[in-house]
């Protein structure tokens, strides 16, 4: 690897601006990429409250009621209510970028975009209508 040489007083050093603390408050897809970024400690929060609801199950109706008891605290709720909506704009903005992240083509021309995003939001439409039906049937 090539490096540059050391500045000298006859060649002065580049300045380069330190960005601030709060560099994603300038604009608005900088604050959306940050959320983004943020959503997956929510999306990690449900999969650890899905695993203690495995396993609360697993141990029994007194260990399930527990956990119940658990979950249905306001502070919790709460907490759920605040992935829940994290975890919406996660889904969301993947789909936004699934275009960009896979190119369909069919019969040699490229799917647009907006018949990829559509694409997802039926399949997630068509996967909670299932998922709903399992559950409350």
């Amino acid at each position: 690897m090539i490096y540059p040489a050391p500045a000298s007083d006859f060649q002065p050093r580049w300045y380069r601006r330190r960005p601030s603390t709060f560099w994603f408050v300038e604009r608005r897809s900088y604050q959306l990429f940050v959320l983004r970024e943020l959503s997956s400690v929510f999306v990690a929060w449900f999969v650890v409250f899905l695993l203690l609801l495995v396993r609360a199950i697993g141990a029994g109706p007194a260990a399930f009621a527990q956990f119940v008891a658990w979950s249905g605290q306001p502070w919790m709720l709460a907490l759920n209510i605040v992935a829940l909506l994290f975890v919406v704009l996660h889904a969301v903005t993947w789909f936004a970028l699934a275009p960009d992240a896979m190119v369909l083509k069919v019969r040699g021309r490229k799917v647009p975009r907006h018949q990829i995003i559509a694409a997802h939001y039926a399949a997630w439409v068509v996967v909670s209508a299932l998922l709903a039906w399992l559950v409350l049937a």
